[in-house]
């Protein structure tokens, strides 16, 4: 189920989620879509970058996007492991990018489209695309992950309108949830879905969920799918891949 609240209440709800804007920004160069350093008390901006999206007849540039993450909890989390390795030896180390998509760290990515000629129906088929071919590889090609991403994706309803200065964040919290939610410039914000994401294996669609959540999905599959959008071995930008990794070696 969607809902459209103003844009009081989407700052409400982000002030809910405790992910502030810190007032401090960072400019993506090219575009020059600023982001915040830091969202909320913990969660610490690690990289910036562009996705270009293929429209047929030529390629553009769609939307920049920052990554974020909890500082304390990459320390946590991955120290034991890393700690004692030279910061500048992790960078490019495909274990221990894949370590740090699969720990329990929030991260958050957020999204702002700088194309105005998109229609909802071209973000999903990209989507579509980019997640599912993920999907495939780190499942498989186990035949649950086609339900799994025909579930995703049909959360892009059609009524959602993509304008130049659209913004999406993914939001991942402790315990492998990822919530989405998704604003536009002309100051309306949907809540497009929530995903609570948890272990592939144990796959368990809408069995604890409340009836506004309907659309929700347990899957870790999922959640590491998304995430390797931005920081996997085939990352949609791989300066900024290159910056995360760098960023997230300097917390251990």
């Amino acid at each position: 189920m969607s809902s459209v609240v103003s844009a009081q209440q989407w700052e409400s709800l982000l002030t809910s989620l405790n992910l502030e804007d810190n007032g401090v920004h960072v400019l993506e160069r090219k575009t020059g879509v600023s982001f915040p350093s830091a969202l909320g008390p913990s969660l610490k901006l690690l990289g910036i970058g562009l996705c270009k999206q293929d429209l047929g007849f030529k390629k553009v540039d769609a939307y920049a996007f920052g990554v974020y993450a909890a500082d304390e909890d990459i320390k946590e989390c991955l120290s034991e492991k890393y700690g004692k390795i030279s910061a500048s030896e992790l960078p490019g180390n495909e274990e221990f990018t894949d370590d740090f998509m699969d720990s329990d760290i929030p991260m958050a990515v957020k999204i702002q489209y700088v194309y105005g000629g998109l229609s909802i129906g071209s973000v999903r088929d990209e989507f579509e695309e980019s997640v599912g071919s993920r999907l495939h590889k780190l499942a498989r090609g186990s035949d649950e992950n086609n339900e799994l991403l025909q579930r995703f994706i049909s959360q892009f309803k059609s009524e959602f309108k993509i304008l130049c200065g659209t913004g999406i964040l993914f939001l991942r919290e402790k315990e492998h949830v990822l919530r989405t939610f998704s604003n536009d410039e002309y100051g309306c914000a949907y809540s497009l879905f929530m995903i609570c994401t948890g272990y592939f294996e144990k796959l368990a669609l809408g069995s604890d969920i409340d009836a506004q959540d309907a659309g929700s999905i347990q899957s870790k599959l999922l959640c590491k799918s998304i995430l390797d959008l931005y920081v996997g071995e085939e990352a949609i930008d791989e300066q900024a891949k290159d910056e995360i990794e760098n960023n997230v070696a300097t917390y251990l």
